[in-house]
């Protein structure tokens, strides 16, 4: 995908890569057999930062978890680097580096309205001076952390005499002028007594820093802008600007003012009964930083250059897919609402997640996707059951791997799905969030595909036997895998299932 005409030619004539076999890495927060998870350690937003080198992970209980990769620093090369030399190259290793409580749960007197303390978004940004910064966000805060290492400052010589302090090396705790930290400011103990012929030397305490500790602080907080949740957030390429969206307005920030936005897109009727789309997803486009992209609950993407007017109204190009005649039913736009949107990493493709599929778009072609992949057909009978139990309301997230050819989304049973997005692939993988990746995976039937570099569009299918899994089981539908992301330089996967982080790579 990235070099446009070119990489689509050359893959033309050397064929679609080999499908990938894909490896079980890490787990973190593993649960044991039976162990019931608490609602406040399930992981809502996961996000690798842009050289993949650390990991960070939101949960409802409103904590930032981060992790931090170790197996490259062992060499000290990328991953590339280490494939051209002699050591053994290893799968990517990630480790716990720190966590912080990044949001409390509120409450809005004026609406008497509770706010969670769910963590909605995570977007890292730009690193500075070995400091590490993100944005995080809920329902209604959006808040900037700096995430840094500091040195523990410690006393390691004092005027002590060693006779009256006996055996132990350990100094008591000290306060200014070398008083005990149990006597007040300026009391002269009785108890000291100054040596026949006095003190030979004075040795003046001396601060040693041996060592460190990271400590996360929150430089600003962004409240007060959004009437309703925030649904999505998305740092800028020129690293000073950022976009915040919720059902009808996006925001635009500055990372240095916290105290103001401005409204960019704003969807709201007059009448509010005259509503009939909301705003689902919203993206910065990766290298122009005046053009964005939003997704709406009626399955358009529309992309937008600032460029154009202050206030975003009208759009440069409107991605949708026409509905089939006859296909209309009670549940068409509930199914049709896109709930993630992620640009490729060279900005030329969308890629959409809706209910049913995923869909990637040629940000140079408005008439439809260039190609579709089905991920819940099979549920379509049952779609009356998922409107029941609300499970049709769910929102999963996509991903594309950091060279294009693949994409990836999640699904129910704690299953993901891996397709291949290269001309003439024919990859449909069907994987399970547990030790064993492949235990449920089904081998799907060639079938004709479509290059990104062409016009023609194909639809490619994952499981196909309706309402069941690979092995035949029924679908669980209280176990859905709705975050996952792909790390930017690599084949490796990261993707929630419920508490635990799972980790694959290929």
């Amino acid at each position: 995908m990235n070099g446009g005409d070119d990489a689509s030619s050359s893959a033309a004539t050397s064929g679609p890569p080999p499908s990938l076999e894909w490896r079980f890495s890490q787990v973190f927060g593993e649960r044991t057999a039976g162990e019931e998870v608490q609602e406040v350690d399930i992981i809502s937003a996961i996000e690798f930062d842009k050289s993949g080198d650390h990991l960070a992970t939101g949960d409802r209980g409103g904590r930032v978890v981060l992790f931090e990769r170790t197996d490259t620093k062992d060499h000290g090369g990328s991953r590339k680097d280490l494939e051209e030399t002699d050591y053994p190259v290893r799968h990517p290793e990630f480790r716990y580096k720190t966590e912080f409580q990044s949001h409390e749960p509120e409450f809005d007197y004026l609406k008497s309205l509770e706010i969670e303390e769910k963590i909605n978004k995570i977007r890292w940004c730009q690193p500075a001076n070995g400091a590490l910064f993100l944005l995080s966000t809920n329902d209604k805060t959006i808040k900037y952390w700096k995430v840094q290492e500091k040195k523990i400052k410690k006393i390691s010589e004092m005027n002590i005499d060693p006779s009256r302090e006996g055996s132990s090396s350990i100094p008591p705790q000290l306060v200014t002028n070398g008083l005990p930290a149990d006597k007040a400011h300026g009391y002269l103990s009785n108890e000291y007594s100054f040596p026949p012929g006095g003190i030979p030397s004075l040795r003046l305490p001396v601060v040693t820093s041996q060592e460190t500790n990271l400590v996360a602080r929150c430089r600003r907080v962004y409240a007060h802008a959004h009437d309703y949740h925030i649904n999505s957030i998305s740092n800028s390429s020129d690293g000073e600007t950022f976009i915040s969206a919720d059902d009808l307005r996006v925001n635009l920030w500055n990372l240095e003012i916290s105290n103001q936005s401005f409204n960019i897109v704003d969807v709201k009727p007059t009448n509010m009964e005259d509503l009939t789309e909301v705003i689902t997803s919203a993206e910065f486009h990766p290298i122009h930083c005046n053009m964005l992209a939003y997704s709406s609950s009626k399955g358009s993407i529309r992309l937008i250059d600032m460029r154009q007017s202050a206030l975003c109204d009208s759009h440069t190009k409107l991605f949708e897919e026409p509905e089939a005649p006859g296909s209309r039913s009670f549940f068409t736009e509930i199914i049709a609402s896109i709930s993630d949107i992620k640009f490729s990493k060279d900005g030329r493709y969308i890629l959409s997640r809706d209910y049913m599929t995923l869909k990637l778009w040629d940000i140079n072609m408005d008439s439809g996707p260039v190609a579709s992949y089905q991920v819940h057909e099979h549920l379509r009978p049952r779609l009356c059951d998922l409107y029941e139990n609300d499970s049709i309301f769910d929102k999963f997230e996509c991903c594309l791997s950091g060279d294009g050819l693949r994409v990836a989304t999640g699904s129910y049973s704690n299953l993901f799905r891996v397709f291949g997005a290269s001309q003439g692939s024919t990859e449909a993988a069907t994987l399970e969030a547990s030790k064993n990746p492949m235990r449920r995976q089904i081998q799907t039937p060639a079938r004709p595909s479509r290059s990104i570099g062409s016009m023609t569009r194909v639809v490619r299918r994952g499981s196909e036997s309706p309402g069941t899994e690979a092995n035949g089981n029924a679908y669980d539908f209280t176990t859905k895998l709705l975050h996952m992301a792909w790390h930017p330089t690599e084949n490796s996967i990261a993707c929630a299932a419920a508490n635990s982080l799972y980790m694959y790579y290929a």
